[in-house]
């Protein structure tokens, strides 16, 4: 491994400035001898270890350097090799100081006369990711560059000097805890004139030997444990089965039907009434289908029927039964002599739609098309309302949770529209006596998470009040 005062040593640049010019010797050979040697320590040095660190609070640094110095055009100076030596010290891990001191020697671009420029400045160093290896930095400072002109020696009139400013930065890279590759680009503001400064651009390559500063202490190995008392085996007990627990089953449905009235005249209606608990889906045969848990429904069968309940839930299936008889009308015979009898108090009026009463429609999806074969059952509705003029309601339109609330409220609304409109035009109501009101998903009857629940919730629903006077 090379040694690094032989490195300093043979780098080493001695100036000597004299009234007739300004000088330049190399101890121990030329420019290329100190490059090669710089170039072929920093190899071996790359090689030899692979501890490496950083920056250290309170080390000295030594960084020669060569590179090259490119001038402002407006100077007429060619670019030119430049070597030198910064003197550093580390206030803390990112920041520090450093004295440059750099020579060069140049001629004129529009003539042959040659330059002589020794620039010497005091820089602040800020250092990023100061642990290393890889230390990336930024510089500012401030100095001054004197030159010196002619072949014949500098005369003491022809030396010039100019303060300059200089930024930039470089990287470090440590191959070592105490020794850095190092490059380093910065440019200096030659301050000729306040007005005009000149502009030129300084890069360099070298390398950086730390010296002294604070050392991070060596990690203590932490005691060895005590070993583990060896604890005496404990006899293993079997596991207790734990107790079977058998399910409790779900509820069974119930269901109950009624008809009223239970005998009517062939063309006449009768009104179902139903409830069921425990069931997720009902339906009523024959010809009615799907149905509610609880409502009531207007029938106007052709012969004798019997009704059957049908309702599923999670416990089985229950059934009720209503039969409604139907008798033909009586014939028609010759009118007998009249008869004055005292007057016969009148029947009570059939059960009516007074009170809420879910309509048996179906619509089409996103439809609110009516079907042919609901018309009789408005046909049952509009007599009920000629029975009972004075009867005044609503006609509300109901859907399940599917798609969007503004979607479904429109479609409600238009279903309940076209019951209304059917029954003031086509049957002859009113418009006055009904109302149309789609309440889309908001007044559900069932749970919208089952498939049973939604087709409950898609309903429309009459409310009336039977006021025949």
């Amino acid at each position: 491994m090379c040694d690094t005062f032989s490195i300093i040593l043979e780098c080493h640049v001695v100036f000597i400035f004299q009234y007739s010019g300004i000088q330049i010797k190399f101890k121990g050979g030329r420019m290329k001898k100190i490059v090669s040697s710089m170039l072929m320590c920093a190899a071996v040095l790359t090689m030899a270890t692979s501890a490496v660190a950083g920056e250290r609070e309170g080390a000295f640094s030594v960084s020669p350097f060569v590179g090259g110095y490119t001038f402002d055009g407006e100077q007429h100076l060619e670019t030119a090799p430049v070597f030198g030596l910064r003197l550093g010290y580390d206030l803390t891990k990112n920041w520090g100081v450093e004295a440059v001191a750099d020579y060069l020697a140049t001629e004129g671009t529009r003539n042959d006369r040659s330059v002589n420029a020794l620039s010497y400045r005091l820089d602040i160093l800020y250092n990023f990711l100061p642990e290393g290896p890889l230390v990336p930095y930024l510089a500012v400072g401030g100095g001054g560059i004197t030159y010196g002109h002619g072949h014949e020696g500098l005369k003491v009139s022809d030396r010039t000097t100019d303060a300059t400013i200089n930024a930039g930065g470089g990287l470090k890279y440590f191959v070592t805890d105490s020794v850095a590759l190092r490059a380093d680009a910065r440019q200096l503001f030659v301050l000729e004139s306040p007005d005009s400064p000149k502009y030129n651009w300084e890069y360099t390559a070298g390398l950086t030997f730390l010296f002294g500063g604070k050392t991070a202490p060596a990690p203590v190995a932490a005691p060895k444990p005590a070993p583990k008392p060896v604890a005496e085996p404990v006899p293993v007990q079997k596991p207790v089965p734990a107790p079977v627990v058998a399910p409790v089953p779900p509820p069974a449905p119930s269901t109950e039907m009624t008809v009223t009235p239970s005998s009517i005249t062939k063309g006449e209606a009768a009104i179902l009434t139903w409830s069921s608990s425990n069931a997720t889906n009902c339906e009523i045969q024959p010809e009615v289908g799907s149905v509610q848990p609880k409502g009531t429904l207007r029938v106007t069968p052709a012969d004798n029927t019997a009704y059957t309940l049908i309702c599923n839930g999670a416990g089985g299936t229950a059934k009720s039964a209503a039969k409604v008889a139907v008798v033909a009308p009586a014939p028609v015979v010759a009118p007998a002599p009249v008869v004055v009898l005292p007057p016969a108090a009148a029947p009570a009026p059939a059960q009516k739609l007074c009170s809420p009463a879910v309509i048996n429609i179906q619509f089409d999806t996103n439809k609110a098309d009516l079907k042919p074969q609901y018309r009789a059952e408005l046909k049952s509705l509009a007599d009920f309302l000629n029975e009972f003029p004075n009867a005044t309601g609503v006609i509300e339109g109901h859907t399940d949770n599917v798609g969007s609330k503004a979607l479904n409220m429109k479609l409600s609304q238009q279903r309940a529209d076209s019951v209304r409109n059917y029954l003031v035009k086509e049957l002859g109501i009113a418009p006055e006596r009904i109302k149309a009101v789609g309440y889309g998903p908001t007044k559900p009857i069932a749970s919208n998470k089952t498939k049973a629940g939604k087709a409950q919730n898609r309903r429309i629903e009459s409310n009336f009040t039977c006021n025949k006077n």
